[in-house]
């Protein structure tokens, strides 16, 4: 009779974790593969392309051509569609050693349909640095979250955005304004309480954490704190991974008033001074509302040592391109003031 120990569930354990890592790299060597061979495609057809126009024979519908001849012999492998992009991934990777192993063909299909360079530099960077899936870059690039983070930047800063991503050092790289809360599925003119917009919150976490960014780590929401016997309660709790600090966020139906500014320095010294731990880094506070009371919040947020930001949330996603025009006019007002220094 055969007995089983401890060694033999060790065996069972490590063999699992053999296949397991077996069946990633095979996933990865087959992702690796297959944008290379793509590539090369891309390669070759731009060669052609090169040839056909020094010989002076521009009229041939190539990619039909192309398309309706490969099928007949190798199946029907490369649409049209599919072909046009594999050529535009060697247009805009000449440098093939240039292309991740991080991302799929999915993700470079989605990467290519962004015209301007700097944009899909930040979205690339960005996806890989956050391990997005394809359908979180799809929702990134639709909230036009490089737009959003480019407005609040100079060119140099646009710029380092798009060759690094958003790498968050300090309280302030956690910020968006404003964040796109689309997927609660509120209407614009409809009526609800803060109570149930905490709520379409934690239904959609998954949707929401995306939208803060990587490293948040959901803690609670109506956190309760005792002061002098009173109880108060904090909307949502985070904490921070990589900045390791808790995230507090009050919500706000309306505009953020001033003295919603005092009570989040309440909480934000009660966490401090109750909550952390040694290592811990001081708290940060987001006051996110519909609108806000710029006059009295700047002098409401003058002279405090706590870390509090006010932004603002939408209820449905911005139009792209008034904020593209933005961010064209930040990159223009740069390069004129810096043609201005000669």
């Amino acid at each position: 009779m055969l007995v089983f120990n401890g060694k033999y569930d060790a065996l069972i354990k490590n063999i699992g974790q053999f296949l397991t890592d077996g069946q990633l790299r095979s996933v990865v060597a087959i992702n690796d593969i297959l944008i290379r061979t793509y590539w090369l495609i891309g390669k070759e057809i731009i060669e052609y392309e090169e040839h056909r126009n020094q010989q002076g024979n521009l009229g041939t519908p190539l990619f039909e051509k192309l398309t309706k001849d490969l099928s007949e012999k190798h199946g029907k492998t490369l649409s049209r569609s599919n072909l046009f992009y594999i050529r535009k991934l060697y247009l805009k990777y000449p440098n093939g050693e240039s292309l991740s192993h991080k991302l799929s063909w999915s993700h470079y299909f989605e990467l290519l349909k962004i015209e301007d360079d700097i944009e899909r530099s930040f979205y690339e960077k960005q996806t890989i640095l956050e391990s997005w899936s394809v359908r979180e870059l799809k929702r990134q690039k639709k909230s036009a979250l490089f737009h959003k983070l480019a407005l609040s930047r100079d060119k140099k800063g646009i710029l380092k955005l798009s060759n690094e991503g958003q790498i968050v050092e300090k309280p302030q790289d956690l910020i968006r304004d404003p964040y796109i809360l689309e997927f609660l599925n509120i209407g614009e003119q409809d009526k609800y309480l803060e109570s149930e917009l905490e709520q379409r919150i934690i239904d959609n976490l998954q949707s929401f954490l995306l939208e803060l960014g990587k490293g948040f780590a959901f803690i609670g929401r109506q956190y309760r704190i005792l002061l002098n016997n009173k109880p108060h309660r904090v909307d949502l709790v985070f904490y921070h991974v990589f900045l390791k600090c808790y995230v507090l966020i009050d919500l706000k139906r309306d505009e953020a008033e001033y003295g919603d500014v005092g009570q989040m320095n309440m909480y934000l010294n009660y966490f401090k001074q109750e909550i952390n731990r040694d290592d811990d880094n001081e708290p940060v506070g987001i006051i996110l509302a519909a609108n806000n009371d710029d006059v009295s919040l700047e002098y409401a947020l003058g002279g405090l040592t706590t870390q509090i930001f006010v932004t603002k949330y939408q209820l449905y996603l911005p139009e792209k391109s008034v904020l593209e025009e933005r961010v064209r006019r930040i990159l223009e007002e740069n390069n004129d003031k810096n043609l201005d220094l000669y």
